[in-house]
């Protein structure tokens, strides 16, 4: 406990770890680029350096706050020096800020905005560079580069991958992968987490809007969307919604707007999802398959796997993620000449997540040589769509998806937070479904933001030895575990992004970077007032196993090269 004086006023601290929280903490928003509270403090950008009473200036970021310290944050000297930084940061940048996908959103224009630069003193001597859009997720434009270091550190600390870091020194100062390599040439996973904490447009979500736009105008093409759970409870924020407002039935309401033929709800996969890896964890268990079992739902973990722990790839689930069986479910279903009508269907996935778009690119996700989804959109480029139609999506009313796949659990519906899969799978084991036994699940250690959590529950008279993790650089450190042999698990659950999808690479990002679990308690708030809580209580469920589908279950909810291996 201590006290700054800040500004000619006194403000006590605790455990603030530098002088900048203290100064945020008494409500006076300080500038930066390159810090977040997240990552480990960097102190380029010097926007926030503040004056002590001595005349001494430092940067707030990097300064542990003492008792008695006098500190000022916007003399005279300070203001001319942040502006003096906007300016030289402007004249070395792209600056068609008309045409590019951060406008309105953009660290550096908002710096500009607020401080009253309307005139560049410098030119600008860099040399354009190359655009890399090799990647199917992510577009690096390094002509939109501050050097904040915030796509470097979050890549390294967050997720362990390392592949951005910082080329040549001084004015030549670049933000690269190694070599100048394109990003599709590196080990990126695609998760997008250094779109997310980027101040500006060098690194944004590769577009799929307009080849969805010229589907829907398509009179011989049947356009269909899959919504994802986490995706529910972020678009209220570009609407000027609270985070974590369940505008389901509003995005509904928008793409049939917008023409789409019809609307469903990907949780209905995800409990078919949970139907078949509960089924293929328990036939491991039983009868001495390879454990642990690694969950499949996300994308950039299965590449992961792949790149980083080879000889864990039979461990992975065969099954695909919700987006792949639904995409594969929706072309088979309008495959017939009577649901055809003579129209060619387009599957449009909705998705937090960038790493999406790369898996609907992989070879595995296709059945009977057709693509199963045709385009991935973000929740980004959908809050884009809704704008450019020109929608007034708060006073939108509020739609049901259609049928037959517009109805999932609860279980289905908290697959977008970390943990969520692990907790729907122990609803689908547990015999029970009163609320005694849903809560003994949900506070076995299954909930809760925790990088990496362990717990252990009893089955059959077993002990089930269960991870859940989420961030790739936590889960780096359980595979070295179990690779060793200092751990052993029966099921590991791994998503990529911190949170889980709810903070996924397509999610809308603020600029203030504030992370909270708002999203994450949106999706648990709809669980609660769903009556369906597990996915084998899904009436639909029975539409697939015992109707049409009934033959296809195999060759629709896994991976086809896999199908050998269950």
């Amino acid at each position: 406990m201590g006290t700054m004086t800040i500004n000619g006023k006194p403000y006590e601290f605790t455990d603030e770890k530098n002088v900048l929280a203290v100064i945020r903490k008494a409500g006076i928003d300080m500038p930066t680029l390159c810090y977040l509270p997240e990552l480990s403090t960097f102190g380029a950008c010097r926007l926030c350096t503040v004056e002590d009473d001595r005349g001494k200036t430092f940067a707030s970021c990097s300064e542990v706050p003492r008792d008695g310290m006098v500190i000022y944050t916007h003399t005279d000297r300070l203001r001319r020096n942040r502006k003096l930084i906007v300016e030289l940061l402007l004249a070395a940048h792209n600056r068609d800020c008309t045409t590019c996908k951060k406008s309105g959103n953009c660290a550096l224009q908002s710096l500009a905005l607020r401080m009253g630069i309307d005139t560049i003193r410098f030119s600008n001597y860099k040399e354009p560079a190359p655009v890399d859009s090799s990647s199917y997720a992510i577009v690096r434009d390094p002509n939109k580069c501050v050097l904040c270091g915030d796509c470097v550190r979050v890549c390294s600390e967050i997720q362990g991958m390392g592949v951005l870091n910082f080329m040549h020194r001084g004015s030549e100062a670049v933000v690269s992968p190694a070599f100048d390599r394109p990003l599709a040439a590196t080990r990126c996973v695609s998760c997008g987490q250094c779109r997310v904490v980027c101040p500006t447009g060098a690194l944004t979500i590769k577009d799929s809007s307009r080849a969805v736009w010229k589907a829907l105008h398509d009179p011989n093409t049947r356009v269909v969307a899959q919504i994802a759970p986490a995706v529910r409870v972020a678009v209220g924020e570009a609407f000027n919604m609270p985070g974590g407002t369940n505008v389901m039935g509003k995005i509904v309401a928008a793409l049939h707007t917008m023409g789409f033929d019809e609307v469903f709800d990907t949780t209905y996969t995800a409990d078919l999802t949970i139907m078949e890896e509960s089924a293929e964890f328990l036939e491991r268990v039983e009868n001495g398959g390879k454990l642990p079992l690694l969950t499949s739902c996300c994308p950039a973990w299965v590449k992961f796997v792949e790149n980083e722990f080879p000889d864990f790839k039979e461990n992975v689930s065969t099954c695909r993620s919700p987006q792949g069986m639904f995409s594969a479910v929706l072309k088979e279903y309008y495959r017939g000449p009577a649901a055809q009508a003579g129209k060619k269907t387009f599957v449009v996935s909705i998705m937090p997540c960038t790493a999406k778009k790369m898996e609907a690119e992989r070879p595995d996700a296709y059945t009977k040589g057709e693509k199963d989804t045709d385009a991935v959109i973000t929740t980004t480029e959908l809050i884009h769509m809704i704008k450019d139609l020109g929608l007034d999506f708060a006073a939108l009313s509020e739609e049901s998806c259609d049928m037959p796949f517009g109805l999932g659990s609860g279980g289905g519906v908290i697959f977008g937070v970390t943990g969520g899969v692990t907790e729907a799978v122990l609803r689908r084991l547990a015999e029970g479904h009163d609320r005694n036994t849903l809560n003994a699940i949900a506070e076995c250690g299954v909930r809760g933001s925790d990088g990496i959590k362990e717990f252990t529950v009893p089955y059959n008279g077993m002990e089930l030895n269960i991870c859940v993790v989420s961030g790739l650089a936590n889960a780096r450190e359980v595979m070295r575990r179990v690779r060793s042999g200092e751990k052993q698990y029966h099921l590991i659950e791994v998503m990529a992004c911190r949170g889980g999808c709810v903070m996924g690479g397509g999610q809308p990002t603020r600029q203030d970077h504030k992370r909270n679990n708002d999203r994450a308690k949106g999706l648990y708030a709809i669980d609660r007032s769903m009556p369906i809580k597990k996915s084998d209580e899904n009436p639909l469920i029975g539409f697939f196993y015992k109707g049409y589908f009934a033959d296809k279950t195999h060759e629709l909810l896994h991976v086809p090269h896999k199908l050998d291996n269950r």
